[in-house]
């Protein structure tokens, strides 16, 4: 039997159950170990189901609902390794999805099955795209601009937004994008004047450390004379283009005072000021975008307000060129750490980095040929492997066993790169490779923190170049100086800390109250029970993308891929609420942390 035919074989039994509503049947057709990840389309929500017993449950729970139907491979199947796997598509009773099977000896190891569009609610494009002019003549029409200017002089005002999005980053305009597109009537609220300031305000030499091909925005990819990666004020550069082109209502210079919901009217009150006006918008839905890593940490460092030069976090560190000639101490050693360590060396300051503890380094150009090298690169698109089918081949592989094909690829990497992490180690500076050696994406999607992708500061601390105090911490802060845990003191005219930040429900507790944000719970990490991201295991990234414990409460961010592909599923949710579609979430998450 070929590829194909094991696949077909396995879809015609597979549907012929579901539609005979025969759930021991279907779980039959799954392995021992096997895996089935479901991006809205059976669960209204983001889960995976791990082996039989979870499947049988969710299938017995939601199929008289979902009744799907028409499972048909796309293309043929591939077998490698004694894997045989294929792109699928199929429909529920509301929707359309595609997905992704593996298959071992015949029975499903892993299964995808993701949302694509809603029928009858589908997007307007190709050959469905609006005229644009209705020919003929008429008198009194308003033309494109005279609809556009009313739409935004109404909207927030005379007709209420169903949906606030709070943060007018990467992540909300992507969100805002794909909900424009479903006809969800959208505001976007920032405090920053222009779409793109986010990033135009972070120190100079920022710039992304991911590569072009892992960083589109939804329907508009960057050319393809875009640099490989892009720096801070081409990117807020891109992303105002992108807000006007895709004619996004976004209220820049508007801060979010407060916001609560109300249980009766089953709508939330936002107070919301805009260039000096206060207003309040009843949107039914709130999304908070207002960026993964949460709230700044600012560490409490006994003398910090006696200190007589510059003390400040990462993320308001701005231009390196003032500190020429200065002491300047940066505490932290991930990637904002290295990046503000290498701008002050450039501009003549004399830079010391306190590592307080262990940090995974990552080379850049090693980086992307083993990790991302097959996904997302040219030598992926040659392979005809583009942006959107890169996503859908890493949303394929379940976070339980996602380690296991990260940890070959680091292992590489430690015998590539040998001679450098001796060199580092050489140094004092402190490397880790994970809690099981899954290297920087696991660390990543479990903590979000403790890597650096090497842009070229760690040549500096190999070199003596930066200054490094490794396994210690600031004790106190003189008028001058800092004292640290083993009691040497170093004088000081700059303190950066580079700190990191806190759980985005930070966010909620200010904007909303304590008590919804403990109702919701921590937001980001997996439950891995590693460093960081205490267990119980959950199997998806807590509270993102997907319904939380609180009603009409939803979390949208992370880096520039996950901004743009669980968008997609965050906005399907919204339309359907949005049109009426009854949405019963299987698998609601539970809360085992508060932040």
């Amino acid at each position: 039997m070929t590829a194909t035919q094991d696949v077909n074989r396995w879809l015609a039994e597979f549907g012929a159950a579901l539609e005979g509503n025969d759930v021991e049947t279907a779980v039959s057709l799954f392995a021992d170990e096997s895996y089935w990840r479901d991006l809205v389309s059976f669960t209204w929500n983001i889960k995976t189901m791990e082996g039989k017993r979870q499947i049988a449950d969710m299938l017995t729970a939601t199929l008289g609902h979902v009744q799907p139907s028409n499972w048909q491979l796309e293309g043929e199947a591939n077998e490698a390794g004694g894997v045989t796997d294929g792109w699928i598509c199929f429909e529920t009773a509301v929707s359309r999805g595609r997905g992704h099977i593996r298959l071992i000896d015949g029975k499903c190891w892993t299964l995808l099955t993701t949302m694509t569009e809603l029928k009858g609610h589908e997007e307007k494009k190709g050959p469905t795209r609006p005229m644009g002019v209705e020919h003929g003549v008429f008198k009194n029409r308003k033309n494109w601009l005279e609809r556009k200017q009313q739409e935004e002089a109404e909207l927030g005002y005379t007709t209420q937004p169903y949906c606030v999005i709070i943060g007018g980053g990467q992540g909300g305009i992507g969100l805002g994008a794909r909900l424009k597109r479903l006809g969800v009537p959208t505001l976007i609220i920032e405090k920053n004047p222009r779409p793109g300031d986010s990033w135009r305000n972070r120190y100079k030499s920022l710039c992304l450390h991911d590569p072009v091909w892992y960083d589109h925005l939804p329907y508009l990819p960057f050319p393809d004379h875009w640099p490989v990666f892009a720096p801070k004020d081409k990117i807020g550069d891109w992303l105002e283009m992108y807000t006007k082109v895709m004619e996004l209502n976004y209220w820049g210079s508007t801060l979010c005072k407060k916001a609560s919901y109300n249980e009766e009217t089953q709508e939330w009150e936002v107070h919301v000021n805009r260039n000096g006006e206060d207003l309040v918008l009843r949107p039914k839905q709130l999304v908070l975008a207002t960026g993964m890593s949460g709230m700044p940490n600012i560490p409490s460092i006994p003398g910090a307000d006696t200190f007589k030069g510059d003390i400040h976090h990462s993320s308001a560190h701005r231009d390196s060129a003032a500190y020429a000639g200065k002491k300047c101490i940066v505490l932290g050693s991930n990637n904002s750490a290295h990046d503000i360590c290498a701008a002050l060396y450039e501009n003549d300051a004399d830079v010391t980095m306190i590592q307080r503890s262990s940090t995974h380094i990552a080379r850049s150009d090693t980086l992307m040929d083993l990790a991302l090298g097959d996904l997302y690169s040219e030598r992926a698109l040659a392979n005809g492997v583009d942006t959107n089918t890169a996503d859908m081949i890493f949303a394929s592989l379940p976070y339980r066993i996602l380690h296991t094909f990260q940890i070959p690829v680091y292992e590489e990497m430690a015998r590539r790169d040998a001679e450098f992490y001796e060199q580092l180690e050489n140094a004092g500076f402190m490397l880790d490779w994970g809690d099981d050696g899954s290297g920087l994406f696991m660390k990543y999607l479990r903590r979000g923190s403790g890597y650096y992708i090497d842009v070229g500061a760690s040549q500096l601390i190999i070199d003596g170049s930066v200054k490094l105090r490794s396994g210690v911490n600031i004790d106190h802060i003189t008028e001058h100086s800092v004292v640290l845990s083993d009691g040497s003191e170093l004088p000081a005219d700059l303190i950066v800390l580079a700190t990191g930040y806190g759980s985005m429900n930070g966010f909620a507790a200010k904007l909303i109250s304590q008590e919804v944000a403990d109702k919701v719970g921590k937001v980001w990490g997996l439950g891995s029970d590693t460093k960081k991201d205490p267990g119980p295991w959950e199997g998806e990234q807590r509270n993102m993308w997907k319904p939380t414990q609180q009603e009409a409460l939803w979390f949208h961010g992370g880096n520039l891929h996950q901004s743009r592909h669980y968008s997609q599923f965050l906005s399907l949710q919204l339309k359907a609420r949005e049109a009426g579609i009854p949405t019963p979430v299987y698998g609601l998450q539970e809360v085992h942390h508060l932040s």
